[in-house]
């Protein structure tokens, strides 16, 4: 009987250890992401273009080593710095960067032959009107 005893209060404590670290987890992935506040708001003093974007080796022409984004301004394709890729949702999912060329509401400046942001908001993709 007291073996019993013993070896539900372990799986119990097992259960109950596996459930702090299955929470503390998702604790840390929803508080521990960075946003990036540098490019969240918008310089009044400055324009705001709606340009393309999209993965610069995948939809925008432009040679690289790895999945990178870029916008198109223009007609031409640059990379930028200021934020990346991923931190605007999977790149590889059905509307991600590396599938669809999408518009954003940019500002910043060319430096280098690289668009430098320091504003940068992705525009919701607009849905289909079915025809009737």
């Amino acid at each position: 009987m007291c073996l019993v005893l013993s070896l539900a209060l372990k799986i119990n404590f097992m259960k109950f250890i596996g459930f702090l670290l299955s929470f503390g987890l998702c604790v840390l992935s929803a508080f521990g992401q960075k946003t990036n506040t540098k490019i969240a708001v918008p310089d009044s003093t400055k324009t705001i273009q709606i340009v393309e974007v999209a993965c610069g080796e995948c939809q925008l022409g432009l040679t690289g080593s790895s999945c990178d984004l870029a916008v198109r301004i223009d007609g031409k394709a640059y990379f930028v710095d200021g934020t990346k890729i991923d931190d605007h949702g999977d790149a590889h999912a059905k509307q991600g960067f590396c599938n669809t060329v999408r518009k954003a509401a940019v500002q910043g400046n060319i430096v280098d032959d690289r668009f430098v942001a320091t504003y940068f908001k992705l525009e919701p993709v607009k849905k289909k009107k079915l025809k009737n």
